[in-house]
C-alpha cells in the first residue's frame, strides 16, 4: 500500500506543477468538436429524435477521455522507460509491480476524469442536456481506467518513441472517429460495424450515450469494457516482469 502512495503523490506533484499545461490541453480538441459539430450542426440535425450536440456529447467525453487517459500513462512512462531511464528507479525500489501498475493506471484516470470534467462544463456552456446519474459515472470511469490500462501496456511492449507515435495513428486516432462519437455504428456496413463494436472506445460511447439520453444501460457494454480492463491489466503486470 506505502508503494502505492509513493506512486499517485509523484503523479500528484506532476499534475501539480503542470495543472495549467494540462487544464488547457484538455480544453483544446473537444471545444474545436463542439464548435465545429455542436454549433457547426447543433440543433438543426436530430439522430433518432435526439438533437445532434446531445448526441455528440456522450461521444465527445468518451473520445476525450480516452486520450487524456492513454497519453497521461504511455507517454512518460515510454519515455522514462526508453530515454530517461527512470522506469529502473521503480523497478530496484521496494515497490511492487502490482503497486506500480495500480499507481500508474489509477493516476492516469484520474486525469482522465478531469478531463471528462471539463467537458462536461463546456458541454453545459453550448446548451447541452443529458442524464448525469451513477451510471453514466460508471461507464466514464470504466472507460478512463480501460485507456490508462492500454496506455500503461503500450509504453512497456513498444520499442521506441516512433512505435508510440505509430501505435496512436493506427490504434487511437481511427477510434476517434469510428467508435459511435459523432455517428451509430449501426448506419456501417454489416461486417464493419460488428468489427467496431468489439474496439474498446465503442462500448464507452454508447453507455455513456444511453445514459445520457435517457435509456437504460447497455449491460453488454459494460461487460465488454470490464473484459478489456482485465485484460490489459494482466497483459502489462506480464509485460513489467519482462521490461528490459
Amino acid at each position: 500500500m506505502s508503494g502505492l502512495k509513493a506512486v499517485l503523490w509523484r503523479e500528484y506533484l506532476f499534475f501539480k506543477r503542470r495543472w495549467w499545461t494540462i487544464t488547457t490541453g484538455s480544453m483544446v480538441a473537444p471545444l474545436l468538436y463542439l464548435v465545429a459539430f455542436g454549433w457547426g450542426l447543433g440543433k438543426t440535425v436530430n439522430l433518432g429524435g435526439v438533437a445532434y450536440i446531445d448526441f455528440i456529447v456522450p461521444g465527445v467525453i468518451a473520445l476525450s477521455t480516452m486520450n487524456a487517459s492513454f497519453n497521461a500513462v504511455a507517454t512518460p512512462l515510454s519515455i522514462a522507460r526508453l530515454y530517461d531511464k527512470t522506469l529502473e528507479e521503480y523497478l530496484v525500489a521496494p515497490i511492487t509491480v502490482y503497486s506500480l501498475t495500480a499507481g500508474k493506471i489509477l493516476a492516469g484516470a484520474a486525469r482522465g476524469l478531469y478531463a471528462a470534467a471539463i467537458i462536461l462544463v463546456i458541454s453545459l456552456l453550448f446548451g447541452a442536456n443529458f442524464n448525469f446519474n451513477s451510471w453514466f459515472v460508471t461507464v466514464l470511469c470504466l472507460n478512463c481506467l480501460v485507456f490508462s490500462s492500454l496506455g500503461y501496456l503500450a509504453a512497456l511492449k513498444i520499442k521506441s518513441h516512433p512505435d508510440m507515435t505509430r501505435f496512436n495513428n493506427f490504434v487511437i486516432t481511427p477510434m476517434i472517429f469510428v467508435c459511435g462519437t459523432f455517428f451509430s455504428v449501426d448506419r456501417l456496413p454489416f461486417p464493419f460495424s460488428q468489427i467496431i463494436k468489439l474496439l474498446p472506445l465503442t462500448p464507452a460511447s454508447q453507455g455513456l450515450r444511453a445514459v445520457a439520453t435517457g435509456g437504460e444501460l447497455p449491460w453488454l457494454s459494460l461487460a465488454v469494457q470490464l473484459g478489456y480492463l482485465a485484460v490489459f491489466i494482466f497483459w502489462g503486470i506480464r509485460a513489467c516482469y519482462k521490461v528490459e
